[in-house]
């Protein structure tokens, strides 16, 4: 006898438009179901919340808020929101369906990805959380659950249910903080508030389980990880996969810092960032394979990527992940099957008229309250309540001070001065005074720290061109203009020198120049002539780069070797620098026009126009001048650009 409870949705007509197919996923405050649009004859994915949850308005709330959230967006890696409703107990959304399965299955199918693919899923990520940070909106839930990857290989981004504008009150209001303990940025676990640094927060701590398979911070309770998300950096991954490039290191390094200053602002700087990092890689780099990675399933032995296309359908062969139709994974603890099928309680019936009479009469002693606490408020505004005191910034960082001055109602003036005390870009004095009285809309004075007044420039040889930069920023210094030089010594892309040299005593804002290697001196081999492969060996044996032009062209060498190179041969470049090859198509083959019987002149021009070079040869004695036979005939074929000998008559 089959037990199993019936879903009592399933089946059922939501609204008179929504057909109910089947269940998805359930969670703590919604169940995802498959259904048809019966309207627009469309299947879409169908969030209810349960029926249990209806009756509080803060839940409501925040369901009406996703639905709103969403529709401001539109970003094709974002899950879409069609519609929003209510049809008696139920309280639904009408979302974009997405076949396919969620970056939680793809960790836990193939427990580490390679940095090419973690890129691949991150930058869509990255994307569409960018669009909803200069929207206004922070997600404040990212986590591999709301990453879906479609069966067209599509990535987007789901739940909003969490979703804040930046520009309202995010600290939580009942003194929890909600999320997912794991990807908590340290802010929202300490202060309850949330900007769109946390999502920058998060997607570090997804990248993190992407390279290595597992979270950063573990513990048996919430608490021990809390802990570690207080007081403990993310270590680098490379730590658990050797060989991953120090350049992804710095990438989960920069969006995981537990000072949120220190995070790239929004997704979309982070989404700058993670594209110049993969542009630094090489291939080998990218496709690394983490020791953590599952092995495939027999007879894909040599495939090393698994995963759907990104941007495409799978081709012919391509292993698929998990086929099973899902919108999100759950919100929180699965519900008991219980509590799937609760029922609002009935609505008490209407009260009787008696009842209204008396609310009457009680509203009116209310509204007479009201007007005598409206007189005294204007009193106490008039004397006190126009005022407020300057909250505490100095030693803040300008851009968190200027925060708390403007939530505050104060408006904000920055003005920057040296301090060999105060670190640069933080407060120095305020004007007023901290907890000085001042108008609620008045403006405060911020004086920044420029740093000390006198800079020593530092020794920056044999570091790496970034971070020669952000050093000198550091120090309050500007990174000017950058020179190339070769060395045999310093690794190319780091610097050699600087004007003015280390040790130069200078002021803040002072522009210092670098010298960087290009690494050693090579001379470029000619290489015109050679067959493909005998060029490429010839240039990678001296440490150089290869790159094909587009389009072969007609030259006087053989079809399908060099016909030219750029830069030409000794030239000077450095170590992994590129020369461009162009194949050729072999000879332009043009027919020689006749010119037999015209004068040396004339022969020439007809000649040259036509695209050939030109000898003469003249007798001996008494040249006349007529052309008295030419080396090829004319409308012969010959190659364009060759030599054409013409012979001039001699006098009898």
């Amino acid at each position: 006898m089959d037990t199993t409870l019936q879903d009592p949705l399933e089946g059922q007509l939501l609204d008179g438009r929504y057909r109910v197919q089947a269940r998805i996923a359930a969670g703590g405050m919604a169940t995802v179901y498959r259904a048809l649009d019966t309207r627009l004859d469309r299947v879409l994915a169908l969030k209810v919340m349960h029926p249990s949850l209806a009756t509080d308005a803060a839940f409501v709330d925040r369901f009406i808020r996703e639905a709103k959230s969403v529709a401001r967006l539109s970003h094709p890696n974002v899950v879409g929101v069609f519609d929003q409703g209510t049809d008696g107990t139920y309280v639904y959304l009408a979302m974009e369906y997405v076949a396919g399965c969620t970056l939680r299955d793809v960790l836990r199918e193939r427990g580490a990805l390679q940095p090419r693919a973690a890129l691949d899923i991150l930058e869509p990520i990255l994307a569409a959380l960018g669009a909803a940070h200069r929207a206004g909106l922070v997600h404040r839930d990212m986590k591999p659950e709301n990453v879906l990857i479609g069966d067209d290989g599509r990535v987007k981004v789901a739940d909003f249910g969490l979703v804040r504008a930046v520009d309202t009150n995010t600290t939580a209001s009942t003194g929890s903080v909600l999320g997912t303990v794991s990807y908590l940025a340290p802010e929202q676990m300490e202060h309850g508030t949330a900007d769109a640094r946390v999502d920058v927060y998060a997607c570090g701590v997804v990248l993190y389980e992407m390279f290595t398979g597992g979270k950063p911070h573990t513990g048996g309770s919430a608490a021990q990880i809390l802990y570690q998300h207080l007081h403990e950096d993310v270590r680098p991954p490379s730590t658990l996969v050797p060989g991953l490039a120090p350049q992804l290191d710095d990438l989960v390094a920069l969006a995981t810092a537990r000072d949120p200053q220190l995070r790239p602002q929004d997704a979309a700087a982070l989404l700058y960032r993670a594209r110049e990092t993969r542009a630094e890689l090489t291939g080998e780099q990218l496709d690394l394979v983490p020791p953590q990675a599952h092995e495939l399933p027999a007879g894909d032995a040599e495939r090393t990527d698994v995963l759907p296309r990104l941007g495409g359908p799978a081709a012919p062969g391509e292993v698929e992940l998990n086929r099973t139709s899902r919108l999100e994974m759950p919100l929180g603890d699965e519900v008991p099957p219980d509590d799937r099928t609760t029922r609002l309680r009935p609505v008490p019936a209407p009260a009787p008229r008696d009842g209204l009479i008396q609310r009457h009469k009680v509203l009116t002693v209310i509204a007479a309250v009201l007007l005598v606490l409206g007189v005294g408020t204007g009193v106490w505004y008039v004397n006190v309540g126009q005022f407020t005191a300057v909250p505490a910034v100095l030693d803040m960082p300008q851009a968190k001070a200027v925060k708390t001055l403007r939530d505050g109602g104060l408006g904000v003036k920055v003005v920057r001065d040296f301090s060999s005390n105060v670190d640069r870009g933080h407060v120095m004095s305020t004007d007023p005074a901290t907890g000085k009285q001042i108008r609620g809309t008045d403006t405060v004075t911020l004086t920044i720290s420029r740093g000390p007044e006198i800079v020593s420039v530092p020794d920056l040889s044999g570091t790496p061109v970034a971070d020669a930069k952000r050093k000198l920023r550091d120090l309050g210094l500007t990174p000017g203009t950058v020179q190339r030089d070769f060395s045999d010594e310093v690794a190319k892309g780091s610097v050699m020198r600087t004007d003015p040299a280390a040790g130069s005593k200078r002021h803040p804002d002072t522009a210092v120049g670098m010298t960087v290697s290009r690494g050693s001196e090579i001379q470029v081999p000619d290489v015109v002539g050679d067959d493909r492969a005998d060029a490429v060996s010839s240039l990678r044996e001296e440490g150089l780069r290869v790159k094909f032009a587009e389009q072969p062209v007609f030259s006087q060498e053989d079809k399908g070797t060099v016909a030219q190179q750029s830069p030409g041969a000794d030239h000077s470049l450095g170590t992994g620098d590129t020369v461009t090859l162009t194949l050729s198509k072999g000879p332009q083959m043009v027919t020689v026009p006749d010119v037999t019987g015209q004068s040396e002149a004339d022969a020439k021009k007809t000649l040259e126009d036509s695209g050939f070079a030109v000898e003469v040869k003249k007798p001996f004695l008494f040249p006349q001048d007529e052309v008295e036979s030419q080396s090829v005939e004319g409308d012969d074929q010959a190659p364009k650009g060759s030599t054409i000998t013409i012979r001039l008559k001699g006098a009898l």
